[in-house]
């Protein structure tokens, strides 16, 4: 979990919080969520926005992918990091994840962000 985490952080503006309690790291930019990792009972699990045809793909492509846990399915998947996605893949979600969410912010934030 630790890599994944310090993954999220090292993007430009993010912020990690924690709204839903001590055990689920939620990493924000201006604000919005781009990604959540959680410990649970199916170990760990990291909730990443996506766009949704791409989204739809992954869960036929990866047993591991599955709608987001407790979020818009049709936007989110929730990934059980168990090695069977390549992280190569894993990452890019995230970088996904962040990009779609960066760029719904209004064009002021983004600016502050990047500036």
């Amino acid at each position: 979990m630790l890599e994944l985490r310090q993954y999220c952080l090292d993007k430009k503006g993010a912020a990690e919080d924690f709204p839903f309690g001590e055990d689920i790291h939620v990493m924000k930019v201006g604000g919005k969520m781009f990604a959540l990792l959680a410990t649970g009972e199916n170990g760990l699990q990291i909730s990443l926005k996506c766009e949704p045809d791409l989204a739809e793909t992954l869960r036929f492509q990866y047993q591991a992918i599955k709608p987001g846990y407790h979020l818009n399915k049709r936007h989110w998947n929730t990934v059980e990091v168990d090695g069977t996605v390549p992280e190569q893949e894993l990452l890019s979600q995230i970088d996904l994840s962040y990009h779609l969410v960066f760029k719904g912010l209004p064009k002021a934030k983004q600016q502050l962000i990047h500036s």
